[in-house]
């Protein structure tokens, strides 16, 4: 790494975390933002074909790239507060499981519409849907599914709602052909951000399960630029996503998206429609094996496979839980590791107090057994490095 800045590298074994830098873009990606970066495009143009071949290559009505996840989640909320060029109306609701509540709120929050809470109680819901709030903010993955219903039921209760605006559903073009759906009473959002894999989740949602919009971002499991996201489904509101972002004056022109992060992700999409998934899974638990064998005869901790990882994504990580005879503390652990060379990030979330979790997503070929041999070292008895231990 070419750093003229003094700052080390890091052995990501924790998470695509934006902290760390996302994922890492393979050769494909980078060749494509290069290309993009020599030449001056037309540059809505570009976003028209990009999100054409996004939307053919992920079976769905449309696309949009935007400048990350959490971009994504103001632009489509936006997209159902209100009309671009029309001033929001200070009555918006976005209605959100209260288990699903977190940081990324206020990505919604930025059109002014206010956070309404429900319980996993589909009375509840239909409670709230009554109200004909803007739409329905829901969160993917394991990790989130224990007090929330399921997306089916929520999409189902949204859809028994008769539409605000019955016309546009079945307004002809020119052609005398029946358009795009408009938008339902109350629309279903999904954010899927870290949910790849599996890379299903790129048409589930939507083509499947009927919801009208799922984002991702673009810098976690697709492996494209970290400062990208993508937003997927029903025409009306990829339209409208397009209209409020940059480089229209619309509450998205501070997102703004360049050439080069989109032909990046187009590249990324495409990249990883062309992996073998099944391969590349057994791949992550392979990993997760050795981490645990290795471990297994170190004094003082218990190593075993987690399931699902943070993100609550389809794969295993190692749980490695530190006993009081190791003389370690989690946290002290975790900053030995951090301070060592190489420097490695291991994970805490989701984990007890007294453990780390090892991710093999984002861990190059060989890296897995430089973390192995760093934990190994600090851990067993007698290796002359104590400062992360209990005095």
């Amino acid at each position: 790494m070419t750093n003229p800045f003094g700052v080390r590298p890091v052995i990501n074994a924790s998470a695509t975390l934006t902290a760390l830098g996302g994922s890492l873009m393979p050769p494909s990606v980078l060749k494509a933002m290069t290309e993009g970066a020599a030449h001056f495009v037309d540059l809505p143009e570009l976003h028209d074909h990009v999100g054409e071949r996004l939307a053919a290559l992920t079976r769905n009505e449309a696309a949009c790239v935007t400048s990350g996840a959490a971009a994504a989640i103001t632009l489509t909320v936006a997209s159902c507060v209100g009309e671009p060029a029309q001033a929001f109306p200070a009555d918006a609701e976005v209605v959100m499981f209260a288990g699903q509540r977190n940081g990324y709120d206020y990505a919604a929050r930025l059109t002014g519409a206010r956070i309404v809470e429900v319980g996993p109680s589909i009375e509840e819901l239909r409670a709230a849907l009554v109200r004909r709030p803007a739409c329905v903010l829901w969160f993917a993955g394991a990790h989130y599914a224990a007090d929330a219903l399921p997306i089916e039921d929520v999409i189902r209760a949204a859809r028994e709602l008769p539409s605000a605006v019955p016309t546009l559903a079945s307004t002809p073009d020119l052609t005398g052909s029946p358009g795009p759906a408009g938008p339902p009473a109350v629309p279903v959002i999904v954010d899927a951000a870290a949910q790849i894999p599996p890379i299903s989740s790129l048409w589930r949602f939507t083509t499947e399960l009927g919801a009208d919009a799922v984002i991702f971002s673009g810098g976690k499991g697709l492996r494209g630029p970290q400062s990208s996201g993508l937003v997927l489904g029903k025409r009306w509101i990829v339209d409208r996503c397009r209209a409020h972002a940059s480089p229209n004056q619309q509450i998205g022109r501070g997102m703004k998206v360049g050439k080069e992060e989109l032909l990046g992700l187009y590249a990324a999409v495409e990249w990883t429609l062309e992996q073998d998934e099944e391969a590349l899974l057994a791949g992550y638990e392979q990993m997760v094996d050795r981490w645990i064998a290795g471990l297994r005869e170190v004094p003082g901790v218990v190593a075993e496979r987690g399931y699902p990882s943070e993100a609550g994504q389809p794969h295993g990580r190692a749980v490695v839980r530190l006993l009081t005879t190791s003389g370690w503390t989690r946290d002290g652990l975790v900053q030995a590791l951090w301070d060592g060379d190489p420097r490695i990030a291991v994970g805490v979330s989701g984990v007890p107090d007294d453990a780390i979790a090892l991710n093999p997503q984002t861990i190059e070929p060989g890296e897995d057994l430089v973390v192995l041999d760093a934990l190994v070292r600090h851990l067993s008895p007698g290796d002359g490095e104590r400062a992360g231990r209990d005095a």
